[in-house]
């Protein structure tokens, strides 16, 4: 199947809007404003998008997104990293967004004084389809939407981490790494993930990953293997993590990820260029892992002959459960997915809507494991579709098969067991097959119907055919070899996908070439001959140096333009996240700890000179001066003088107030304002009005509508000053 990838994409921030629709369009209306030009918008899955011209006069941009049934006064800046230069033109990308409809704002901030903007037609952000044992109900954690609500939005207290070529090596967060809140600071994306693989610290983390990062930008972050390890301290840890792409153009390039140990885990939204092996490896002890709508490419060549594309794409095993991979885009993978290794005990696998584009082999090849396969494309697979071996068990349904070669196979019977044998010399496994469509197969046996490419053989089969999707396959059905009976799971456990959430056969075609891969289709565009590449196994030469000469458009990362993130380069700091909020609520501007915030320290630090004051007319409380006496806050709780020594804008503070159960700090704000909490290195997060906000490097920054507000418990912690402002 041949498609152009358009050059339109989607991806960004944090919102909430209760509105669902299901697919979404891409607008390209140019809009005029004052000097700036919106050259494109659009929405996409949890996601919008806005592309315009540079304006002459502009020292940099801010970007802002809104629901398109919301006040001007509810619009959200974006993140400063979110907006990104190009060569001809500049894009931001708006993420986190529930389903919905939105409009976006782009201000140019002009050196001579004043600004131009302009602002997009509505856009619809569409929900990503969350379906699979990731998301099956007995499933260890529930979910493996990672940082992310099921609704699409970040959870409350989520940190963000923007990943780009420059920072990789260099970018810092703080990580609890003890039992008792201590904190150390990691520096490194692979620096940082060794800390949270102590399994202390599992606040909601998404790592944003931006443009091209290559294996050498990740020097001394990635394992001896080339891969950015994912662990969690022990099987099943909660990881609570999100990694993807920004926008259509964000590879991991030269590296792969191994996930081990980790619960709660997506990836989503990058491309995977000459990836060490695998692609993304779910090797050990992982559950809720959810890897969806990538665009996944060769690998580096391996040692074995079969490993010219490298090996596997989306392996998984040893004891990994509960995973659903969908909407990926596999282009021409020699071995698309390996489902267990060595495993004993039954385990559960979803695969659907994935694009197995000129793929060879195991889409996917199963031991053990309970796999549901639906309504994924099979388009031109030179050996075969879906493998089952050592008693496993997958219903295989609603998918399309265009000139797979074998698009079932079972270990040593049916078609594997004519003429040279292709599959595997282990024992039988059990698929029970439905409303599949089958166009242009070499051989196809049913154990039960004529509707093959052979006559039915109830001994010697590559499936059955069943004739509704709840049927169960009866007992006498056994592999040949190894005589495993169908264990039927798809009737007996909450397989996450109910018969509503499975399309018709007749619509997967179309929705899977729309639906998978990267945001809009990647920036990456590839048209295979069909007559060629549909039976051909060998690497297509001009696709691997098309895939070796790839390179970046991305010119540079920022707005320049008093950022709704950190710096224009991104920062070496994690950015704050912004809580949605009722729609019918104005939304203050969210400000993430901005670089001149000072940062606390504690003792034996030498005291540092104030690099910032309270605006004028701020309500300020200092613990060390005033203990809990305060004509502004209503303060209940107990102080203390034991906790050690902060210092913070010139001041050396001495006495916190210890923030336990029965703590609270009540005030009334006249008008939208900035709430700053400082604190020593025990605390990790703190609630305002219920909501959770992280403390990063000893420092809370809320933004506050006007009207009363109450600060509680959430993590252990000691403040020692703040101020709203």
């Amino acid at each position: 199947m041949n498609r152009i990838v358009a050059k339109v994409t989607s991806i960004v921030l944090l919102f909430s809007l209760g509105l669902t629709l299901l697919f979404s369009g891409w607008g390209t209306a140019v809009v005029h404003a004052a000097g700036l030009t919106v050259t494109g918008s659009g929405g996409g899955n949890e996601a919008a998008f806005v592309e315009w011209s540079p304006v002459s006069n502009a020292s940099g941009y801010k970007v802002y997104v809104k629901a398109a049934s919301a006040a001007d006064s509810q619009y959200q800046q974006l993140h400063n990293e979110l907006i990104r230069k190009y060569g001809s033109y500049w894009r931001a990308d708006a993420i986190g967004l529930a389903a919905g409809s939105y409009v976006m704002k782009v201000e140019a901030v002009l050196s001579g004084g004043g600004t131009a903007s302009a602002v997009t037609g509505t856009l619809a952000a569409a929900p990503y389809d969350r379906s699979g044992f990731a998301f099956a109900a007995q499933s260890p954690y529930g979910t493996g939407s990672g940082a992310y609500t099921d609704n699409g939005t970040l959870k409350s207290g989520a940190q963000v981490l923007y990943v780009t070529s420059q920072n990789a090596q260099t970018v810092t967060l703080p990580v609890v790494v003890s039992s008792s809140g201590t904190v150390q600071t990691g520096v490194g994306l692979g620096g940082i993930l060794s800390l949270r693989q102590k399994g202390y610290d599992t606040t909601p983390l998404a790592i944003r990953l931006i443009g091209k990062v290559t294996a050498a930008d990740l020097s001394g972050q990635l394992n001896s293997g080339g891969y950015l390890e994912v662990k969690g301290k022990s099987n099943y840890t909660a990881m609570n993590l999100t990694i993807e792409g920004i926008g259509t153009d964000t590879y991991a390039y030269g590296w792969g990820l191994l996930l081990r140990y980790a619960g709660n885990v997506e990836v989503r939204n990058l491309g995977l260029m000459l990836f060490p092996d695998d692609g993304i490896s779910m090797d050990t002890g992982n559950a809720n892992v959810w890897v969806h709508n990538n665009d996944i490419f060769y690998g580096s060549a391996g040692s074995d002959a079969d490993q010219a594309k490298g090996d596997g794409s989306t392996d998984l095993k040893k004891g990994s459960t509960y995973i659903t991979i969908s909407y990926n885009h596999y282009f021409d993978s020699g071995k698309a997915a390996l489902v267990g290794l060595s495993e004993s005990a039954e385990f559960f696998v979803t695969f659907h809507h994935n694009w197995f584009d000129h793929s060879d082999s195991r889409h996917p090849r199963i031991r053990v494991a309970s796999v549901h396969v639906y309504n994924n494309f099979y388009d031109g697979v030179s050996k075969y579709g879906v493998g089952v071996t050592t008693g496993a068990s997958a219903f295989v349904e609603g998918n399309v098969f265009r000139n797979a070669r074998y698009p079932m196979l079972s270990s040593l019977q049916g078609t594997d067991a004519q003429g040279e044998g292709t599959f595997s010399g282990e024992n039988g496994g059990m698929i029970k097959a439905f409303n599949n469509s089958v166009v242009g197969a070499a051989s196809l046996i049913y154990a039960n119907s004529g509707a093959g490419t052979a006559p039915a053989n109830a001994t010697s089969s590559d499936a059955y055919l069943a004739s509704s999707r709840s049927e169960a396959v009866p007992g006498s059905y056994k592999a040949l070899v190894g005589g495993t009976a169908y264990n039927n799971f798809d009737t007996l456990v909450d397989t996450g996908v109910s018969a509503a959430a499975v399309d018709n056969v007749s619509a997967v075609e179309q929705k899977v070439t729309a639906g998978a891969g990267r945001q809009g289709g990647g920036d990456f565009s590839w048209s295979f001959n069909n007559a060629v590449d549909d039976t051909s196994y060998a690497i297509n030469a001009p696709l691997m140096a098309a895939i070796r000469s790839y390179t970046s458009g991305l010119v540079s990362v920022g707005g320049n333009a008093n950022p709704g993130g950190p710096s224009p380069t991104p920062a070496a700091t994690p950015v704050p996240t912004v809580t949605p909020v009722p729609t019918a609520t104005p939304v203050p501007t969210a400000t993430p700890v901005p670089t001149a915030t000072p940062v606390p320290t504690t003792t034996p630090a030498p005291t540092a000179a104030p690099t910032s004051t309270p605006a004028p007319g701020a309500a300020v409380h200092n613990f060390t001066a005033s203990g809990t006496s305060s004509s502004f806050f209503t303060i209940q709780g107990n102080l203390s003088t034991s906790k050690g020594t902060v210092i913070y804008n010139g001041l050396t503070l001495t006495q916190c107030l210890k923030i336990e159960s029965a703590t609270r700090i009540q005030f009334t704000a006249a008008q939208a304002s900035t709430l700053t909490l400082v604190f020593n290195s025990e605390g990790t997060k703190i609630k305002v009005d219920g909501t959770s906000y992280p403390i990063t490097n000893g420092i809370a920054t809320v933004s506050l509508a006007a009207g009363a507000h109450t600060i509680t418990k959430d993590s252990t912690a000691n403040l020692y000053y703040l101020v709203v402002e």
